[in-house]
Formats: structure tokens, C-alpha cells, sequence
């Protein structure tokens, strides 16, 4: 529950329900399958419901749930946090020469 992704899918849908290719076009650099993954993760954890509506063709819509409502809280205040000291975090990494998305990288077999 912890990834990048899941953090940003929570954070898009705190104001209100979104359809999957809204999600898709906000969350930049999220594929398809990733997006996928992340929301029936989230739905299996009971942070989001999944909504289908009858219409030709169906649109399915995500919501927070009332359980993913109280995660998205500290997760904004966190979110902030980031935001405003993404400068100082950028120095100390240009001390220790390490790149910002460090944690993102591959190893060496690829995963």
C-alpha cells in the first residue's frame, strides 16, 4: 500500500469519484496495467468502491470509500509536507550524488 501509485490514485480521488481514463490522464506516467493493479488492489482493501454504470458502453467509477476517505487525509498533509521541502531534499541529494527517484530504479535483474 505504500508505492507511488497507490498514494497518487488516492489523492485523485479525493474530491470526488473518477473514471478510469481520467485517472489514467492525471496520474502522469502510470500505465494501463499499473492503474489496474493499483485500483482492485485498492478495492480488495476496501479504500475503493467500484461503481458500474448501464449505459452503452459501461462506465465504471472509483470512489474513496469511507475507510480510504480516513487514509487520504494524512496522506494529503504528507503530500504537502513534500511539496514544500522538495528543495532542501534535492540539495541533500546533490551532496550524497544520489538521483531523486533513487527508490524507483530497477536492480539488476530487472526488478
Amino acid at each position: 500500500m505504500g508505492d507511488k501509485w497507490t498514494i497518487m490514485t488516492i489523492t485523485m480521488l479525493v474530491q470526488q469519484p473518477r473514471r478510469f481514463n481520467e485517472l489514467k490522464r492525471m496520474i502522469c506516467g502510470i500505465s494501463q496495467q499499473t492503474l489496474t493493479r493499483t485500483l482492485r488492489s485498492l478495492e480488495g482493501d476496501g479504500l475503493v468502491s467500484r461503481k458500474v454504470h448501464s449505459s452503452i458502453p459501461p462506465q465504471v467509477e472509483y470512489s474513496l470509500t469511507p475507510l480510504g476517505q480516513s487514509l487520504a487525509q494524512p496522506l494529503l498533509g504528507l503530500s504537502t509536507w513534500v511539496l514544500n521541502n522538495t528543495g532542501a531534499i534535492q540539495h541533500y541529494r546533490a551532496q550524497t550524488d544520489m538521483p531523486l527517484d533513487f527508490h524507483d530504479q530497477s536492480g539488476p535483474d530487472g526488478q
